[in-house]
């Protein structure tokens, strides 16, 4: 069987890299800049030649030289570009406010698909440079190199992952037309995902197993929250916070994840009761960072470095792609090669 390979860029803690090699392919490079992310990377794909640099400044042909293929060779390139910067923000006029340099960074990534000349690109990105300019010129620059591309704005649920995750997804071939995994009809619940999971406590995984200190009237609060979907509104007067009564907005927080359903967005405010409908179903607290990182569909003994604290972790897990989501794309795009 044909060695089919892929490289990460962007790769944070390593959850595309999950996807690919679960959908066959092999993963000789990867670029991460952040030093927590890379240390999480390298202890899940030690085999991986992981470049802890920044990629703005990182010649292709260096990568190419360092995970050993040659130009022309590579079967797909993939990367998540950082996507903070596509959240609009907004004056009072209705202009965009502020500029982000790191929107930019998906031209970078681009520079790394002309130069390295791979029979296959993935990129993702948030659902907000699907209207961006910046979109149609890195599709016009793909045609121009060879490629046919598309992109579309897609739901991690419909893929196997027990969340609703909205994401935009651009899929282009060298020489031929991009095809879509198709979704799934039936969608992974909160309880297939964590059903099962101990209580924290009970065993000896850091991600799990921590303990929080809350004050009285925040257990209160949760304690409060009807079980299985619940949420702030079912609230008596005496528990609501005075900033939820002056405003419709944010009625997620503190609310309970439903069994039966797909979980919100996991972000990396997922531990923090106060940021979402992060609450356990039925256990009084929030899920927990293990919990989370199943959620998004990561294996369950997936490592993720505690060195800097708890929401750093949650941030990293909060930044990834979803392994599952990644992997009915890529075993796709696989099938569109061997078609070539």
């Amino acid at each position: 069987m044909h060695r089919r390979l892929a490289v990460d860029l962007f790769a944070g803690s390593g959850g595309l890299t999950v996807g690919l090699k679960q959908a066959g392919f092999s993963v000789v490079g990867a670029v991460e800049s952040d030093p927590l992310a890379a240390s999480t990377y390298r202890k899940n794909h030690p085999r991986v030649k992981l470049l802890e640099e920044d990629i703005k400044v990182l010649q292709p042909a260096a990568l190419a030289e360092s995970a050993r293929f040659v130009i022309g060779e590579l079967d797909l390139l993939s990367g998540c570009p950082p996507c903070q910067g596509f959240s609009t923000l907004r004056t009072l006029n209705g202009k965009v406010a502020i500029h982000d340099p790191q929107n930019d960074l998906v031209f970078d990534f681009l520079r790394f698909v002309r130069e390295l000349k791979p029979k296959a690109v993935m990129m993702e990105n948030v659902p907000g440079l699907y209207g961006d300019t910046r979109l149609a010129s890195i599709q016009k620059q793909l045609c121009r190199a060879g490629y046919q591309s598309e992109a579309r704005v897609l739901n991690a649920q419909d893929f196997g992952v027990p969340q609703r995750r909205l994401r935009m997804v651009l899929i282009a071939l060298r020489g031929a037309k991009p095809i879509f995994a198709r979704g799934k009809t039936r969608r992974r619940t909160v309880r297939q995902a964590i059903g099962r999971m101990p209580e924290p406590g009970l065993g000896n995984d850091p991600l799990h197993d921590y303990s929080v200190k809350r004050s009285p009237r925040v257990k209160q609060i949760i304690e409060a929250i009807p079980l299985d979907g619940g949420s702030r509104t079912a609230l008596p007067k005496k528990l609501k916070l005075d900033c939820h009564t002056k405003t419709d907005g944010f009625k997620d927080v503190y609310g309970r994840m439903r069994w039966a359903s797909q979980s919100p967005t996991i972000t990396g405010g997922c531990i923090n009761p106060s940021k979402g409908r992060f609450l356990h179903p039925e256990q009084n607290r929030p899920i927990t960072l293990r919990e989370a990182a199943m959620l998004q569909g990561f294996p369950f003994k997936y490592y993720f470095s505690l060195e800097h604290g708890r929401y750093p972790a949650a941030q990293m897990i909060g930044n990834a792609f979803p392994p599952k989501f990644a992997e009915h794309h890529a075993r796709e795009i696989a099938e569109s090669l061997d078609d070539l």
